[in-house]
């Protein structure tokens, strides 16, 4: 946990470890295979997934052209890295759309 946690505070200095938890715990068997634990920003079929499944499902959007934009955003944030973690990812895609709070079960 720790290690996802220091991955996302690279982008999000502020990032709540309850959060990145609420994402690990979403992902699950997927973080331990390390070809489904990183997302391709050079790969359609992987963003596709990623609006698919974390942006439409799971963060409940609808507006593709917005959500496709956020997903573009975040792999120029993330250039720099060759490989881009999914749990910080998906945590820098649920803060762009201000979703965060949504994947804390109460």
């Amino acid at each position: 946990m720790t290690d996802y946690l220091a991955g996302v505070r690279k982008y999000a200095a502020k990032a709540d470890e309850t959060h990145v938890a609420a994402i690990v715990k979403h992902l699950g068997i997927a973080l331990r295979n390390r070809n489904s634990s990183l997302v391709a920003c050079s790969d359609k079929s992987e963003l596709d997934r990623v609006r698919e499944s974390w942006c439409k499902r799971k963060l409940g959007l609808a507006d593709d052209a917005k959500i496709d934009a956020a997903i573009k955003a975040v792999c120029t944030t993330m250039h720099a890295d060759r490989d881009k973690s999914r749990v910080t990812f998906y945590y820098l895609l649920a803060d762009h759309f201000k979703k965060l709070d949504g994947l804390v079960k109460k």
